[in-house]
């Protein structure tokens, strides 16, 4: 299988375009541009090879596709969007999957194309369960959160045994099927948990069970709880049906006060213009 550098082709077609008509456009619409030109280039018919990148991939079968994107990244050779448009339009879960078990790269690439794909929830869960990548943790449990339900009894092990706890809770906040060991953990982290409190709160809103209003209502009324708190409280109880409407005092707040800051600049620089701020969308 022959390898073809179709962005390395595209850079260099680019580089004379823009050298011939650099003055015929301003930097902003040169941005707007490129990507269309990308995009037809992907249409365009290479003399040497005899059809155009997209005919190109499309004239390959599933496995094959799946062969090249690996020796793309094996070898080093950049990988297109031609080819990871050509994945994506076929039914090629089954295929990709197992490059989650391979190279940095390839599972990098394959949690991209397979997205919330529901086949990949066991590879997902068990990357959840080894993995200490930030990037391709909360990948995996973007991923995984719109099957919550069918991964929830490995995830309520895997807090259990400690692991990835905060993962743990934001996929089981997912949940959709209430369970009261689901709300007793996520309440538990709530009311133990003050320095992320604001995450904590916003499980609670996730999950949707109204008997955790009780804990908000009292948690919202506290003193000492900062701007931040109270708007992630405030909406975590609206969220869950119920209202807070008592006067409170943040004028001392740091970020109280850089938001009034931001927003007051604003307002100048609408005023300038005879604009109201209520006129902005």
């Amino acid at each position: 299988m022959k390898l073809y550098d179709f962005d390395g082709m595209f850079d260099e077609k680019l580089a004379g375009y823009i050298k011939k008509n650099s003055d015929k456009h301003s930097e902003s619409e040169w941005e707007d541009l490129i990507p269309a030109l990308y995009e037809k280039f992907g249409d365009t018919k290479i003399k040497s090879l005899g059809m155009s990148p997209n005919e190109y991939y499309a004239s390959m079968s599933d496995a094959d596709l799946i062969k090249c994107l690996r020796a793309h990244l094996k070898q080093g050779i950049p990988v297109s969007e031609y080819l990871c448009n050509a994945i994506e339009s076929r039914n090629a879960d089954e295929l990709l999957i197992p490059l989650l078990s391979g190279t940095d790269d390839e599972v990098r690439y394959a949690m991209s194309l397979l997205g919330a794909s529901k086949a990949a929830l066991e590879e997902y869960m068990r990357l959840l369960a080894q993995s200490e990548d930030e990037d391709l943790l909360n990948t995996c449990a973007d991923n995984v959160k719109p099957y919550a339900d069918e991964v929830k009894e490995q995830a309520l092990e895997l807090y259990g045994k400690g692991v990835h706890r905060e993962y743990m809770l934001e996929i089981l906040s997912r949940c959709v099927i209430k369970d009261d060991r689901i709300f007793d953990i996520l309440l538990k982290e709530f009311r133990s948990d003050d320095e992320n409190l604001p995450i904590h709160a916003g499980y609670l809103a996730a999950y949707g069970d109204e008997r955790a209003l009780e804990y908000l209502l009292q948690k919202i009324d506290e003193d000492g709880i900062s701007y931040i708190e109270y708007q992630e409280l405030k909406y975590a109880i609206e969220s869950l049906g119920g209202s807070y409407d008592k006067s409170r005092d943040f004028s001392e707040d740091p970020a109280y006060l850089a938001i009034k800051a931001h927003s007051e600049n604003e307002v100048d620089i609408f005023g300038q213009f005879g604009i109201k701020p209520d006129d902005v969308q």
